[in-house]
């Protein structure tokens, strides 16, 4: 298998790139509108066929690259189901597997940053968790019908009861880290490690952290696709 984590510096977005080096089938995980030159010049030079653009939820803090990369490649666009995206070509459901070769994504529902959210176990030993679960932290639960009592229950219920050794690759990092595990998330993320439901949605609701600088555009973009409103 051969991974690749990208990196947005402007929003601190992770796109993780994963192909079978045999077949030469690829899928982009939440890739970024400003770096499809770069996504489409890397898979160039590696002799990738990019199968479908994945995303882990619609995005508010950057627009997505689909648009352009299914332009360009002839991709299919997946979003988890019952997002507000018409554009799409697939809505994928929580336990579905997407293939590719001897690739195995696991969609699992991790609801609670938005009403429609995904995290994506790859061959059982990494997971993909966009923003369910940060390094040390985890995505906000205010706006995009949040909710932190979910988040809770899909953090504790299907991303801690995962194997103490399986990677964790987020959606955004904000301090420099790049991988982690989920016996180190269990044990050392300030926003669970010693919290219940309750606290941890006090907590949440407490954060008062300001809106993202481009969620007035990145939303409507998003559920286009990733198309600017004219």
């Amino acid at each position: 298998m051969l991974f690749r984590q990208l990196y947005d510096n402007e929003t601190s977005t992770y796109t993780y790139l994963i192909a079978d080096e045999n077949s030469k089938e690829a899928v982009l995980v939440d890739p970024v509108i400003e770096q499809v030159e770069r996504d489409l010049k890397l898979l160039q030079e590696l002799g990738l066929t990019l199968r479908y653009c994945l995303e882990t939820h619609i995005h508010a803090d950057h627009i997505t690259g689909t648009g352009k990369l299914r332009e360009a490649t002839g991709c299919e666009g997946i979003v988890p189901e019952n997002a507000s995206v018409a554009c799409a070509n697939r809505w994928i459901k929580d336990g579905e597997i997407l293939r590719l070769g001897a690739i195995e994504l696991k969609a699992i529902a991790t609801l609670g940053h938005t009403d429609s959210h995904m995290s994506y176990l790859v061959n059982d030993d990494r997971v993909l968790t966009g923003d369910s679960l940060f390094i040390r932290g985890c995505g906000r639960t205010d706006f995009q019908s949040g909710d932190p009592g979910l988040m809770y229950e899909n953090v504790t219920e299907k991303l801690f009861t995962l194997p103490d050794e399986t990677l964790v690759y987020p959606g955004h990092d904000y301090r420099g880290h790049t991988v982690s595990t989920i016996g180190e998330e269990k044990k050392y993320n300030p926003r669970f490690a010693g919290q219940n439901r309750a606290s941890f949605i006090t907590l949440m609701n407490n954060l008062n952290l300001p809106d993202p600088k481009k969620i007035a555009e990145a939303v409507p973009a998003n559920q286009q696709c990733g198309k600017l409103p004219a």
